[in-house]
């Protein structure tokens, strides 16, 4: 098992570097660089040029490359044009606003569309299961940006105007005042401002987590198994829990390592309509601001976080099947 795990790290080291090249030289082909936000008639093109050997764009770009490559493998993540700072001090503070969204995502994901599945397996065409079937289907072919804006109308701007006793925050972390707020509710303030964006990154997914627990699950208690289990006099509850839902997961622990990609492609759209101050954010105000390396640096991060993920799923399934740990 643990020779396993390592190879697949050492496999990811290639990877890594080859998402980062791509990323490399596709910013470069775009027309324009960094200095052209300065650009203005009244500045000389010597001050312009100027500016370019600041940054270090004068030089060619398979240099430039290379130079970025060696500084990068050394730890040196460079400084951002936009900020004006070290992008080792900006991306902690963004990485975590983005890990607690993607964290709370996979609890919506996978407890909630697991908890369904399981019931439609049980429940097998009754009312519920065709009456949730219906509700997935619909959840998993709508676009997230919509069901983002819609969260926002119904459950933050329509429910200010009607009245309703909950309301969710539409847009940032934490509320006003929030520093001055005492352990509990500063707690509660941080999830009220996670519901809306982490249902609206998650719950389409959750609608597909529900159809193959849903599967999975009935495959499994069909088993002789599961019929031996139920012969014996053990509970409902036991057979399907105890029994059943081991081997059922497995599938489910394999979309895991599949979701992670997903979540973080999908935080960038979230986290601009939300106004959340997290790593999808940071790289769409890069990309406009052609800050290379910060881009560069949050995009290795994210490969970095998807490894780990699936690096954890790869964990899980030989935890939920012994066969593997001896691989």
């Amino acid at each position: 098992m643990f020779r396993f795990l390592a190879r697949r790290l050492l496999g990811a080291i290639p990877l890594i570097l080859g998402v980062l090249t791509l990323i490399f030289f596709v910013m470069h082909l775009a027309p324009g660089d960094p200095t052209s936000r300065y650009f203005d008639p009244t500045i000389s093109p010597e001050i312009m040029e100027q500016m370019r050997q600041n940054l270090g764009l004068d030089e060619p770009v398979p240099i430039q490359y290379l130079k970025w490559m060696g500084a990068f493998l050394t730890g040196d993540f460079g400084y951002s044009f936009s900020y004006m700072r070290p992008i080792s001090e900006i991306l902690p503070e963004v990485m975590w606003n983005t890990l607690q969204l993607t964290l709370m995502s996979l609890v919506v994901i996978f407890g909630l569309g697991m908890l369904i599945g399981i019931f439609q397996a049980v429940r097998q065409y009754s009312v519920g299961d065709n009456v949730l079937t219906v509700v997935a289907l619909f959840f998993y072919s709508m676009p997230g940006f919509w069901l983002a804006l819609m969260l926002i109308l119904v459950f933050s701007l329509k429910a200010s105007q009607w009245g309703w006793p909950v309301q969710f925050p539409s847009s940032q972390m934490t509320s006003g005042g929030y520093e001055f707020m005492s352990a509990p509710e500063q707690f509660r303030d941080r999830v009220m401002h996670l519901i809306l964006p982490s249902i609206a990154l998650g719950i389409g997914s959750a609608a597909g987590v529900a159809r193959f627990m849903r599967g999975s699950l009935l495959e499994v208690i069909r088993q002789d198994y599961i019929r031996t289990a139920r012969a014996k006099g053990l509970e409902e509850r036991v057979v399907i829990f105890k029994h059943a839902l081991r081997n059922a997961l497995l599938p489910i622990i394999t979309i895991l390592g599949l979701t992670l990609p997903f979540l973080f492609s999908g935080a960038v759209l979230i986290e601009v309509i939300f106004a959340w101050p997290g790593m999808g954010r940071l790289i769409v105000d890069a990309v406009f601001q052609r800050d290379y390396p910060l881009i560069m640096a949050s995009s290795f991060l994210i490969a970095v976080l998807v490894i780990l993920g699936n690096l954890l799923a790869d964990v899980l399934y030989a935890i939920a099947d012994p066969r593997i740990r001896s691989g």
